[in-house]
């Protein structure tokens, strides 16, 4: 194999497993969709989704736990010396932090619980389903955010083949104990979130399985856990957690303004998301492996290797946005009519396929440099640009807005575009520093 050939196969061999791990999940979404639809009453469903909603918004916003660990193992690992020590603080840390946040979360479920029913405003019986969910589900709070730090320690390692096989493990048994329990022992809406706990454990233990042989029995010390220490993983942490917190807002007004067009807008974005949720399977795979490799060749002090990772990151996520597009162009009509069978919602939707060929070619780039800024743990970056590009979506959907929803989607665009340009940008000047 020639030898600028290597680095290639490296890069997909971490990215395949991980696109592989992230297209179960949604399918796990699919059955637990067809599981709650088969219960005696629609406000069972309703009622297990605003539960799953209300932690999962939550889940999502603690994805800083995930990201920061990518990044610090990653460097870890590029560390000729003091390696398994760096990777085991890195563990111990984030996983320190992960269990704190969901026995909070755990303790909170009261307060949390009523602040979601009050925004999402269910009528009473759908309130007591979901009552009935989240008090269940909420018991793997702590295993749902430990599980976070795992995923993110071991692609940091670069064992994306390990992260797959929990994954898929996890997804499928998670499967499985739905139908048991719904199915077969009529547990309801507290069997499918039993389903979950269960599964988000089993995840937690396979991943614990597989790191503690690479940490080789360091223990623990006290100074990782000291106020520098601990400063140091805030500063990390609550950078990337205002960085999420900018994303989810966006993502949240384009849902809600949407709904304020009507139920047709709101269905239309509701399918125009999954074209988003597709790219994001691949787009997703190839920024995994980014994260790994850049953060590698930063923590052993490489920066050209940095510059041509990323190079090589950015040549398969543009190989990647061509095939979605030209995908999206050749069977986007087929794939809005897998998703709805209305006729109103197929035609409108349809209108918007200029838009959905454009987004993996606007949006590949933000995704590749997110990986690329993770495994740098340049974390004020991230929040500096997703800041600047929220004030463009912000304005770009006011000055089209007598498009109606489709100016929704043209802010979403803008704003993908700002991202990829700031983060693109800032690399290029941080490298041409070194």
């Amino acid at each position: 194999m020639p030898a600028y050939v290597k680095p290639h196969v490296q890069l997909l061999q971490l990215a395949f497993p991980m696109i592989l791990a992230n297209i179960t999940t949604p399918l796990l979404g699919l059955v637990d969709t067809a599981v709650m639809g088969h219960m005696d009453s629609s406000a069972m469903l309703a009622g297990a989704s605003i539960g799953a909603l209300i932690l999962t918004q939550i889940y999502w916003v603690c994805g800083f736990l995930r990201m920061s660990t990518t990044g610090l193992s990653a460097q870890a690992k590029g560390q000729t010396q003091r390696a398994v020590v760096q990777a085991t603080k890195v563990l111990w840390q984030g996983g320190v932090v992960a269990i704190a946040l969901g026995v909070m979360l755990f303790i909170l479920q009261a307060p949390i619980l009523h602040i979601g029913l009050l925004l999402a405003d269910p009528n009473a019986q759908v309130a007591v389903h979901t009552d009935a969910y989240f008090s269940v589900r909420v018991w793997g709070a702590p295993a749902a955010l430990l599980n976070m730090v795992m995923i993110g320690w071991l692609v940091g390692q670069q064992r994306t083949k390990a992260v797959m096989t929990i994954q898929i493990v996890g997804n499928m048994l998670n499967v499985g104990l739905d139908l048991l329990f719904v199915l077969g022992f009529s547990w309801s809406v507290a069997g499918v979130a039993l389903a979950s706990v269960i599964a988000e454990y089993t995840m937690v233990a396979m991943a614990l399985i597989i790191a503690f042989p690479i940490c080789k029995n360091v223990a623990p010390q006290k100074a990782w856990f000291s106020r520098t220490a601990r400063k140091a993983i805030l500063s990390l942490n609550s950078n990337i957690l205002l960085r999420n917190l900018m994303l989810q807002l966006c993502l949240a007004f384009l849902t809600f303004q949407g709904a304020r067009y009507g139920q047709t807008a709101a269905a239309v974005n509701a399918i125009l998301m999954q074209f988003f949720v597709l790219i994001a399977l691949g787009l997703d795979g190839v920024a995994y492996a980014v994260e790994a490799l850049v953060g590698e060749a930063a923590g052993s002090k490489k920066h050209h290797k940095v510059w041509r990772t990323s190079l090589r990151g950015l040549f398969w996520s543009s190989l990647f946005a061509l095939l979605y597009a030209c995908g999206f162009y050749l069977a986007g009509d087929v794939i809005i009519k897998q998703l709805t069978d209305i006729a109103e919602l197929q035609n409108t939707a349809m209108a918007y396929l200029p838009l959905m060929i454009g987004l993996p070619l606007v949006g590949h780039w933000c995704f590749l440099f997110d990986g690329v800024f993770v495994g740098l743990t340049r974390a004020k970056a991230m929040r500096n640009t997703m800041i600047l590009s929220a004030l463009i979506y912000f304005p770009t959907w006011y000055v089209f807005r007598d498009f109606g929803n489709e100016a929704l989607w043209y802010a979403l665009l803008a704003f993908l575009f700002t991202r990829g340009v700031t983060l693109g940008g800032y690399f290029v000047w941080l490298s041409h520093r070194k």
